[in-house]
């Protein structure tokens, strides 16, 4: 007589912020699976749901909760977890009915929390996750994540009080994440942390045994390391030190993918220092061009804050001079926010919103106008891409075009390539493509294959 198991319970999963995490969503929704849980694609279907909140911003606070309003009209049953865990009481004054409140990366709170509020099925035999683990993002794509927390103190920020100072998993731990990654059908590793370029530092960089050879938890070890698994890798949230410098000729010698995500967040000396941010970007330009002369090809990304407390016209202008200098191909710029708890409030000669408004457009306007001029140096070249969606046929000539990226583009935050006659491609492929056009953010072309 076969053996009849109860129906598994199902868990929705709600998750909001950066990539970092969206990683702590993935290992809880991995750890839950092996535990036998379904995983809920909707409200209805669900018998908890799970709201992975972001705290960073007042902005993101707000839409935490609003995420945690729905989740309780829509479901009922809610756990709360993430960076405004550290806001329990701000949440359970607003949704008392909240199941329960757990904070960052804790992740065998909110399991436990799980199966308190809706048991997993006893007995569970079989194997329910798959070797690479469960994942948010497409199949091709992998967040690996190596670190938590920072030891910065920037006065902008409250990422240390939200998940704490550095802590760097062991270089073989990430190393045997990365290869079932790719096993399981990783093309593209993005490599995230708080402070990528810290990574290790708190273990005194401690060498483990990975495939019978030494390897340090270092930046460096681990890029070299990660290169030779046959998957682009991408590094993201990379301060400038100065070891940076030794993984540029990684790049060259095609083992990472020519692109630095550096979080520079201002270029003018006082601004930097009120952030408390080191202030040597002269030097940094110095080295970008070194960079560029051993790769020509390093795509490089940042971020910068517009409107800091105490920023000037001239401050301002500065950072415009310096972006012109620097020549950077992706850029992103916030309007400063004040968030509760960090140091920059407190800080004097508020800059008034429109000036703030007024500034922003200003650095869109030039950033925009440096990546056309960048992009359109890019037309009639053949460069590598890796195709993130393919498209319908077309009902009157049944063609058909994909969304893919160059290694200049990372995903969810840079430009696209549109690519036109990609019929028997699919997601994933990485394929060379002939460049036919460009605005001022995405290229188009064509894969060789057509032509």
């Amino acid at each position: 007589m076969a053996t009849t198991f109860p129906p598994a319970p199902k868990v929705g999963m709600v998750s909001l912020g950066c990539p970092k995490a969206l990683v702590d969503s993935e290992r809880i929704l991995t750890k839950l699976r092996s535990d036998g849980y379904q995983m809920s694609p909707d409200y209805a279907g669900a018998d908890v749901v799970l709201v992975n909140t972001c705290g960073f911003l007042d902005s993101a606070k707000e839409e935490s909760l609003e995420a945690i309003g729905e989740a309780i009209a829509e479901n009922g049953r809610v756990i709360v977890t993430g960076c405004m865990g550290n806001e329990a009481d701000l949440i359970r004054a607003r949704f008392p009915s909240v199941l329960a409140i757990t904070g960052a990366h804790q992740y065998e709170d909110v399991v436990n929390a799980v199966h308190e509020a809706s048991p997993p099925v006893p007995n569970a035999f079989v194997d329910l996750v798959p070797e690479g683990g469960l994942k948010l993002t497409p199949r091709h794509y992998s967040y690996l994540k190596i670190s938590e927390g920072c030891n910065h103190r920037c006065s902008f920020c409250i990422i240390p009080s939200l998940r704490g100072d550095l802590v760097s998993r062991r270089v073989d731990a990430v190393l045997r994440e990365a290869e079932k990654l790719v096993a399981a059908g990783t093309r593209e590793l993005l490599v995230i942390s708080q402070d990528t370029s810290a990574y290790g530092v708190d273990t005194r960089h401690e060498v483990r045994q990975w495939h019978g050879r030494d390897v340090r938890a270092h930046m460096t070890d681990l890029a070299r390391e990660l290169g030779t698994l046959g998957a682009w890798v991408r590094l993201h949230y990379v301060y400038p030190y100065p070891h940076v410098d030794q993984v540029i000729p990684l790049m060259a010698d095609g083992l990472l993918t020519p692109y630095l995500d550096i979080p520079f967040q201002h270029a003018a000396p006082d601004v930097l220092r009120r952030m408390k941010r080191p202030a040597n970007e002269a030097k940094v330009l110095d080295r970008i061009h070194k960079w560029r002369a051993i790769c020509p090809d390093i795509a490089i990304r940042s971020s910068f804050v517009v409107g800091f407390p105490g920023e000037t016209e001239a401050d301002f202008q500065y950072l415009l001079n310096w972006l012109e200098e620097a020549q950077l191909d992706r850029v992103g710029a916030f309007r400063f926010e004040p968030v509760e708890g960090a140091a920059a409030n407190a800080l004097p000669d508020a800059v008034p919103e429109e000036v703030k408004e007024e500034r922003y457009q200003r650095i869109m306007e030039k950033t925009a106008a440096i990546s056309a001029a960048k992009l359109q140096a890019k037309v009639g070249r053949i460069l590598p891409v890796i195709i993130d969606e393919v498209g319908e046929p077309d009902e009157e000539d049944g063609s058909i075009g994909a969304t893919a990226r160059s290694q200049a583009d990372a995903p969810e935050i840079d430009g696209n390539v549109f690519l036109r006659d990609t019929s028997g491609l699919k997601q994933g492929d990485i394929i060379d493509v002939r460049i036919e056009d460009a605005d001022d953010h995405d290229l188009f072309g064509v894969p060789l294959t057509s032509l």
